[in-house]
């Protein structure tokens, strides 16, 4: 006997309800090596054109499904060395659907540390167990004390009859069905409780000092909240199962069906297995689902919010100063060109306590007539209220027009004294790097952020408290999906971004810089052939994502494949056009009229490619070096401060989503803290999700309902917003 492996094609498609064939193609294309955006991209015709999300979902649950496997395998293994594995045992592992499945089978098997039945075992009261349940009828202390054995241990028919009842316990806690019903049942009827370790102590966590939910249907995010309560030793924590019906399960399920003179003795051994060794071990389990639910949702959470962060509309062609606030040590400022490229830096104390107003002024304004600065960015991370403060009025003294914004800062002195920052400008300091860092992100915001570890953006719900590799492997691919779907110009690209680059590892990324350093800018894709490390494979998964912008060959600026240049040019050619037409913004109208009388199915047979690829190559010769963040809505920019104090219930004012979590929306209203939106004020109709209604950067109207100026919280809705305007974000 063996496990036979599985069909993973046909498990998976039956899960993610996809056909078996386009699963297949997409396990085809992983093992083969290649990434998934570039079978998102470029093998649409071999998937059926499965898209990112889908090749994710099926590669997740693909190596779920060969972790299962390889635990059968190996489970099989160890039970058959014990010359144990029968038949049933075998079918057994082979229908288990979980890996707790799994474990469960393997349970009575599993080689155990000394415990209150082996060592009852080693006494040779199994005989004696076996008379209790089979038997069971007549004095059972007379029964027990045939087994009093000085040379054994056993001196008395008590000492016996407790060690027979120890095996059964232990027999009863290792049966699969006895897991299974405790587990089922503490799933759906148990209610999870929270106390306070010391009621007294003030704590975030007051809400939970006398809390109770049903496990059922407890939010992921209580939680998280109520698992760092405990960790933090406020909070205690328990699961109260229904032990009544449970115990009742376990008899139906371990008695034997006539009562005997042993049942009593059986029923104490049957509540003996469930508090002492099935409850402890079920309740952790429990626990332990219940976090990793939660997990997934604040990784899922902090990703959706993540991609969009990454994916906000670049401020490109102007000159930016950035702006690091600060009060002891002052402001440092960055002034960067249309590139990001630094110009200048400089450090003002406008803030307490130094209020070095008027000389801030005079080197602002210098700078800002000195190189032409059209938009302020200011971190609002320490002293942002104040420096916001400060700039709003200098701005009141210059004649031209000029805006600020305020820039998340998150993650800015992460990537400041990391060693790819000091690497960019070894002669600054950490706080004038991070003043960069924010003009920057604002020009680019995804060229930016990639230099930053994902989990210090700030975008999510509790980070910290999930697992990080899971955190690290699904951010990661956020980041991967976001620069892919945005193409990366090659000859601007740092490292960091093209290690994200489909195909790309960090080594090769630097390799490319370095080439691009002695060489010059690349004028074509095929000189990427030439970087060292950068092998047929290599170029085949990454060369589609990357941007030529003033290539030999037009098509290098634009997402078409190389692979597909041949088909793409005879296509042109078959409507009377050449490559270099589309940069002609004229003939691409006429490109553009002459694409709606083409019939795809035919032109793509006659072409050798699939109608997919097809649809692309037009879309591609219609927009060249196209980059989708700029058909979104661009930031919100200020002249003007808004104070909580000028807040009154009923205003409707503009403002942008900063953050998404599972109970609402923060919305930058304009003042020192976000104002919240709660989940039941996003829409006129339920809402499940705040996703289904704004994404992080979407901007939005809201309704001021609460301000509580002691606190600084502002309560916001989108609820029954009026038909008027709403007032403009200064």
């Amino acid at each position: 006997m063996s496990i036979q492996t599985p069909d993973y094609a046909l498990e998976i498609a039956k899960a993610l309800h996809l056909r078996k064939e386009q699963v297949a193609a997409a396990i085809r294309l992983f093992d083969e090596g290649n990434t998934i955006p570039f079978i998102a991209r470029y093998r649409k015709e071999m998937t059926g054109e499965l898209d990112e999300q889908q090749l994710r979902e099926i590669d997740e649950k693909l190596t779920s499904l060969r972790n299962l496997q390889t635990r059968k395998e190996d489970v099989y293994r160890l039970i058959d060395e014990q010359g144990k594995m029968t038949e049933e045992l075998a079918v057994q592992i082979v229908k288990a659907a979980t890996l707790t499945e799994v474990e469960d089978i393997y349970r009575p098997y599993r080689p155990k540390r000394k415990t209150r039945a082996s060592i009852a075992r080693e006494k040779g009261l199994e005989p004696l167990k076996e008379w209790l349940v089979r038997d069971g009828q007549g004095d059972v202390l007379v029964q027990a004390g045939q087994y009093i054995s000085e040379e054994r241990g056993v001196f008395t028919a008590e000492e016996a009859l407790q060690g027979a009842l120890d095996i059964f316990a232990e027999e009863v806690s290792d049966d699969m069905e006895a897991r299974k019903i405790v587990r089922e049942l503490t799933f759906r009827k148990g209610i999870l409780t929270s106390t306070a370790i010391n009621p007294e102590v003030e704590s975030v966590y007051e809400q939970y000092y006398k809390y109770e939910e049903p496990v059922s249907k407890i939010p992921p995010h209580r939680i998280l909240a109520i698992n760092r309560g405990e960790r933090e030793e406020i909070l205690r924590v328990s699961i109260e199962a229904p032990v009544e019906e449970i115990l009742t399960r376990l008899q139906q399920l371990h008695l034997p069906e006539r009562t005997t003179d042993a049942t009593p003795h059986l029923q104490q051994a049957i509540i003996d297995a469930y508090k002492r060794l099935i409850a402890p071990s079920v309740e952790r389990e429990v626990r332990a689902e219940l976090t990793d639910k939660a997990d997934e949702q604040a990784i899922r959470v902090f990703a959706l919010n993540l991609k969009q962060l990454l994916l906000q509309p670049p401020v490109r062609g102007k000159v930016v100063m950035g702006i690091d606030p600060a009060y002891r040590t002052g402001c440092k400022l960055a002034v960067v060109d249309e590139t990001g490229k630094l110009l200048d830096i400089a450090v003002t104390y406008p803030t307490p306590p130094q209020n070095k107003v008027d000389e801030a002024k005079r080197i602002l304004t210098s700078l800002i007539e000195k190189h032409g600065v059209e938009i302020i960015a200011i971190g609002n991370g320490t002293a942002s209220r104040e420096t916001e403060l400060f700039v709003a009025e200098l701005l009141k003294e210059i004649p031209r027009q000029l805006v600020y914004i305020i820039v998340s800062e998150a993650g800015a002195s992460v990537y400041s004294a990391s060693p790819l920052a000091r690497e960019e400008f070894p002669d600054l300091d950490v706080a004038e790097r991070s003043a960069i860092s924010i003009a920057r992100r604002l020009q680019d915001p995804l060229a930016e952020l990639v230099k930053i570890d994902p989990k210090a953006v700030g975008v999510g719900q509790y980070q910290h408290d999930v697992s990080q590799k899971r955190l690290e492997e699904q951010l990661a691919a956020v980041v991967e999906s976001a620069v892919n779907s945005v193409g990366v110009d090659v000859n601007t690209a740092s490292a960091s971004l093209l290690s994200y680059v489909s195909g790309l590892s960090s080594q090769v990324a630097k390799n490319i810089v370095a080439y691009r350093e002695e060489n010059g800018k690349f004028r074509r894709r095929k000189e990427l052939n030439k970087v060292p490390r950068l092998g047929p494979k290599t170029y085949q998964q990454c060369i589609g994502f990357l941007r030529i912008p003033d290539a030999e060959h037009p098509f290098d600026n634009t997402p078409i494949h190389p692979e597909s240049y041949e088909a793409a040019e005879q296509f042109l050619e078959t409507l009377g056009y050449r490559p270099e037409d589309i940069l002609n913004p004229a003939v691409r109208k006429e490109i553009e009229e002459k694409f709606k009388g083409v019939d795809a199915a035919q032109m793509s047979a006659s072409l050798g490619i699939g109608v997919p690829t097809l649809r692309d190559i037009m879309e591609s010769l219609l927009r060249p070096g196209r980059d989708p963040r700029e058909e979104l809505p661009p930031p919100v920019f200020r002249t003007d401060v808004l104070k909580i104090e000028d807040l009154e219930i009923g205003m409707v004012l503009r403002g942008t989503v900063r953050n998404i979590v599972d109970f609402g929306v923060f919305v930058d209203i304009g003042l020192k803290n976000d104002g919240l939106v709660h989940i039941s004020q996003l829409a006129d109709r339920f809402v499940r999700n705040p996703m289904d209604v704004v994404s992080v950067g979407d901007v939005v109207n809201v309704r001021v309902i609460s301000v509580d100026v002691k606190k600084g919280r502002v309560g916001l809705s989108m609820r029954d917003l009026p038909e008027q305007s709403p007032l403009p974000v200064h």
